[in-house]
């Protein structure tokens, strides 16, 4: 075993009144860090649009239209959307999200059983964040990270035995997640004008596509003013699907400023990854966003990315969206050599893509790999 980080919730139930260095962010982040409840209740300013989708394959051609086409104005304004009437089962999503809070309610050595081995390259499990960079950052979150779909990938000897149906229910909403995938995927291929199965065919299709769960636990912190639960990225995927305990936290970056999603009842929150922005050529938006914490209440939240296989594809503008007056605007690269990039990117190279990508100020951030706990 490698050397086991130290796990967020010791360090908050130790009683501290103010956190490690490692967990304060630079200062120029901390100028609009605010309190997350507060945040939440405002009113006015762009708000996270929440879209019907019970109407998605409607017989009426009208009320398919109008279903379809704000999907694909969300998915081209701001890339994150509120998924309601998405046809999963509340039951089954209350089941999901009980068996992963039961798991978290362990006490921290009986979850150490499940740990991962970064340094090993055993990344499937339960872990905390690493330091990745020179300053040694830190994020306040631990998490239990692991492939839920296709099944016969899955590796079910490294996912939790407590609570006893923990698995039974994960494995279900992999699969009724992965037909959501093929739905949404259909949509944004058809508003391209291009075939329905298209762009679930660029991402591996059914038998290569990948479903891999982040289940994000944000124990309660002594200084929220000061920490992050996760630092402004966008996601590598193509598309990800957001539940979580109704505990706000996410914000996006969207025209210059953080805006706070609201917690929705029922919904599913999707975001539109980088593998789905390449592949329409930037229409479709993958949005820089963040996690705050705050001091009253654990936030859990349950993150499924769908990605492509990491070597197999060359994820690229599709030919039908490049033309001269709108050229291709990312390089050809697999999806593992995309992860490299954002993980490693120079200093010479940022450079270059500032120029190319100016009118897009969220491509220059330092972004971080959220599903990808390898870090």
């Amino acid at each position: 075993m490698g050397t086991i980080a130290q796990r967020v919730e010791s360090l908050s139930l130790s009683g501290i009144s103010s956190i490690p260095k490692e967990y304060v962010r630079p200062k120029e982040e901390l100028t609009n860090i605010g309190n997350i409840f507060e945040e939440e209740k405002k009113e006015e300013g762009p708000q996270v649009p929440t879209i019907d989708i019970k109407e998605i394959n409607s017989s009426d051609e009208i009320v398919r239209k109008k279903c379809r086409f704000k999907l694909k104005k969300a998915a081209e304004e701001w890339g994150v959307m509120n998924l309601v009437n998405h046809g999963i089962a509340d039951e089954l999503l209350e089941r999901l999200k009980k068996a992963g809070e039961t798991f978290f309610e362990l006490p921290v050595e009986e979850k150490e059983k499940y740990a991962n081995d970064q340094s090993a390259g055993k990344i499937q499990g339960y872990g905390s964040k690493l330091a990745n960079n020179a300053s040694g950052q830190l994020e306040w979150e631990d998490y239990f990270f692991h492939l839920i779909f296709p099944e016969d990938k899955c590796d079910l000897s490294v996912w939790p035995k407590t609570p006893a149906d923990y698995t039974e229910v994960t494995l279900e909403y992999a699969k009724e997640l992965r037909a959501l995938a093929t739905k949404i995927m259909e949509v944004l291929s058809l508003e391209l004008g291009l075939e329905g199965g298209r762009l679930e065919q660029e991402v591996g299709g059914k038998e290569e596509l990948l479903l891999q769960m982040k289940i994000n636990y944000y124990p309660i912190c002594p200084e929220p003013e000061l920490a992050l639960g996760v630092e402004a990225h966008t996601d590598i995927s193509s598309l990800t699907f957001l539940l979580h305990n109704m505990v706000p936290g996410l914000q996006l970056f969207y025209e210059g400023k953080w805006i706070t999603a609201k917690c929705v009842p029922g919904s599913i929150l999707m975001h539109i990854g980088d593998t789905i922005e390449i592949l329409s050529n930037g229409k479709y938006k993958s949005i820089l966003h963040r996690g705050l914490v705050n001091k009253e209440k654990v936030r859990i939240s349950w993150a499924v990315f769908c990605e492509p296989p990491k070597e197999k594809i060359i994820l690229k503008p599709l030919p039908e969206l490049v033309t001269e007056i709108e050229p291709a605007r990312f390089p050809p690269r697999t999806f593992a050599q995309h992860i490299h990039h954002k993980l490693f990117r120079k200093d010479e190279e940022k450079k270059v893509v500032e120029e190319k990508v100016e009118d897009d100020p969220k491509k220059v951030v330092e972004e971080k790999v959220d599903d990808d706990p390898k870090k």
